[in-house]
């Protein structure tokens, strides 16, 4: 695509150079007074200070807790009591020697400070200790001037949170969602907004039990805390202690989520977890809020541990060849969130994770509407926003569900599985629908077939599944959409290179969180809205990653685009010629690469039919210059990948409306946006096109 900028468009922001928006991170300072930005939050904030002056409250242990391998989650129950000391950073009770509660506390304790987390990597089931209350004063100190915290656990400890940050580990080693995070590696951005599970650092037990750790942690906290702060806390560094910097984060994605109204409280504790909030901790002011123990991060049953390690240990080395697995399940039972965590985990293990995307609507790297195979290589500690990334190959489907078309859906994903290098020994972990009925279940059949799979995880809830248990005896006489019995194991071109398993192991997890299942009703939890994020997160990274004032899109210099050098397509209506600008302008488009050259003789080229074809991004359609035969076009795709785009693709994914609704700096109208629209007219409303769709009742002809 032969993309040029313009000198100057009429009623728009004067040009200006390139800029790359995957520069280096910016942290801007943060004063204790942008804490939250809610009014809700800071009057609980005074409440709360008020209620603890009038009278201090303290948990104390009120039944006998479980031994660290007993297979239940629940914490032990508390009730109010005296003020606690501290020591070694928990939160140790003073009662009487005789009393009962003293006895069950003291062996509580020696349970958890007498098993640790085996070396191996394992997920194992432990009974946590949240940090939380005064607890958090006694091992967290805050360095104002350079506005940090260090924060000392002991292992088994948990720090669940809302908000952002930056995390390095000093000294030892701690966990967040399936990652170990270690002495000496990078810092890592740490996202719990309110639209997900919020995030729980534990902190692991110690490799190396022989270290000084007075010794060492003392220069440590000498470089980060003042003398007082530094004191305080090598009281508590003990030989299991973790230390880790958490500092602010700020960036392009979340200052321009926040400019936006309905976000500005994306990362702070929703409605319902307010009263669980801590809000008078040294880690409040760098935008992070604890939670208290009523509140669950992510919860494993066993089933779920199990399979966990069960991956991990084929992925490691008990398997022949590379691991392929497959994750299925019905709607709204942690499909994605298990995904993230098994990668996480293999990526303590190994250097990258092959993922290919068999989810439109619910998609993990790209905005919604995609298909594609990505190589991942860093840790997954977010929602799928916050890692909007260039997968290595992407197709653009143009909807959230496969429906419409099944046979462009299933060519797509065969399309990407040939991109993908027969010689590359990496683990590939592959994504599915939460439709699992109906054709859906044919297209589930299909997949585990074309595919040389190893291990089908199944996740279901409530004690059963949703669909039939995708065993491989079933599976041998199972029907899908392009498949019949006998079963086919994999794709002919893929047998003789990959050698696939003429069997794969099925796993069953049964999750047992809150609300599997259902769909979340909060605020920004809903699926519509999670599109809606990842979109804009992609659209992010429009803006400059200097910190400052967030530009609108009309104020971004777009760039020049000949209406000959690019084909133009609608892949999910029909729409006629005549009106295919006006579909088109201000929207959303696909930029793909054709594999044959697009020519015109001077008007514009349209598409009659939707292509299987690499895509490398997307761009906002700002408008169309019909005189000079121009589109003007936005996208943070760089400007040597651009110039193989040959092809515009406008699908079902339409535009947040706050993108073109909240524009600053127009005294009139804004562009773009109308009252006057009536959709009874001939024609107004969308012409959706069924494309393949056979019903089951035709299927045995």
């Amino acid at each position: 695509m032969k993309a040029h900028k313009p000198t100057q468009v009429k009623g728009h922001a004067k040009s200006q150079k390139w800029k790359d928006v995957r520069g280096k991170r910016s942290r801007p300072p943060i004063t204790s007074s942008e804490l939250n930005s809610s009014p809700v939050v800071a009057k609980m904030a005074v409440v709360h200070k008020a209620s603890q002056k009038k009278k201090p409250s303290v948990k104390r242990l009120k039944n006998k807790a479980k031994p660290v391998s007993d297979a239940k989650t629940n914490t032990p129950q508390s009730v109010v009591q005296k003020p606690p000391t501290q020591a070694n950073g928990s939160s140790v009770f003073k009662m009487d020697n005789d009393s009962n509660d003293s006895m069950e506390w003291k062996k509580y304790s020696q349970s958890i400070h007498g098993n640790g987390v085996k070396t191996s990597g394992e997920i194992q089931h432990i009974i946590p200790v949240r940090l939380e209350g005064g607890s958090l004063h006694n091992c967290a100190e805050r360095d104002d001037r350079r506005n940090h915290a260090v924060l000392v656990m002991q292992k088994n400890q948990t720090l669940c949170f809302r908000g952002k940050c930056h995390l390095t580990c000093l000294y030892g080693r701690v966990e967040v969602m399936g990652f170990t995070i270690e002495e000496g590696q990078q810092s890592y951005p740490l996202f719990s907004p309110a639209s997900h599970c919020p995030l729980t650092i534990r902190a692991l037990e110690n490799s190396d039990q022989t270290r000084d750790d007075k010794t060492e942690a003392s220069p440590i906290l000498k470089k980060y805390l003042r003398s007082a702060s530094r004191k305080k806390l090598l009281k508590n560094v003990t030989t299991n202690s973790s230390i880790i910097l958490l500092e602010p984060m700020e960036t392009p994605l979340t200052r321009f989520l926040s400019s936006f109204t309905d976000l500005s409280e994306l990362f702070s504790p929703p409605v319902s977890e307010l009263m669980s909030a801590v809000l008078d901790t040294p880690l409040n002011g760098l935008g992070m809020i604890p939670l208290v123990g009523a509140i669950e991060g992510l919860k494993m049953s066993k089933s779920y541990r199990e399979a966990l390690n069960m991956v991990v240990r084929a992925c490691r080395g008990d398997l022949d060849g590379c691991a392929v697995i497959l994750v299925c399940g019905s709607k709204n039972v942690g499909k994605s969130t298990f995904i993230r965590t098994l990668i996480n985990t293999l990526l303590n293990h190994t250097g990258s994770v092959d993922y290919l995307e068999g989810d439109l609507g619910q998609t993990e790297f790209t905005p919604a509407g995609c298909l594609c195979l990505a190589n991942v290589t860093e840790p997954l500690l977010g929602p799928p926003f916050t890692h909007q990334t260039p997968p290595e190959h992407m197709i653009h489907f143009g909807h959230t569900s496969c429906e419409t078309d099944l046979e462009r859906y299933l060519e797509s994903l065969k399309t990407l599985w040939r991109k993908r290098s027969p010689s590359r020994e990496t683990t590939v972990v592959i994504n599915t629908m939460g439709w699992v009925k109906g054709f859906g279940f044919q297209l589930l059949v299909d997949m585990i077939r074309f595919f040389p799979v190893s291990h089908v995880v199944q996740l279901s809830h409530s004690g059963v599944t949703q669909c039939p248990s995708m065993t491989p005896e079933f599976l041998r006489t199972a029907h899908g959409h392009q498949t019949h019995p006998p079963a086919v194991t994999a794709l002919d071109e893929f047998t003789e290179s990959h050698s696939p398993p003429k069997s794969y192991t099925h796993v069953i997890v049964q999750s047992e969180f809150q609300g599997a299942g259902r769909q979340g009703t909060a605020k920004h939890q809903r699926t519509n809205e999670l599109r809606e994020l990842s979109l804009l997160a992609y659209l992010s990274q429009l803006q400059s990653p200097d910190p400052g004032p967030i530009r609108p899109l009309h104020t971004l210099t777009p760039y020049q685009v000949p209406q000959s050098a690019v084909a133009l397509g609608v892949i999910h209506c029909e729409v006629v010629p005549s009106h295919m600008f006006y579909a088109a302008n201000a929207s959303l488009v696909a930029l793909c690469c054709l594999g044959e050259k697009v020519s015109s003789k001077g008007g514009p080229v349209l598409l009659s039919q939707a292509p299987i074809c690499p895509c490398v991004g997307f761009g906002v359609l700002r408008g169309i210059d019909l005189a000079r035969g121009l589109y003007f076009l936005l996208t943070p795709v760089d400007p040597s990948i651009l110039r193989n785009v040959n092809c515009l693709l406008l699908g079902a994914i339409s535009l947040p409306s706050c993108i073109l609704t909240t524009q600053p700096g127009f005294d009139g109208e804004m562009p773009y946006i109308t009252k006057d629209y009536s959709f009874d007219l001939t024609g107004a409303g969308k012409l959706r096109v069924f494309k393949g769709l056979t019903r089951p009742s035709q299927m045995g002809n």
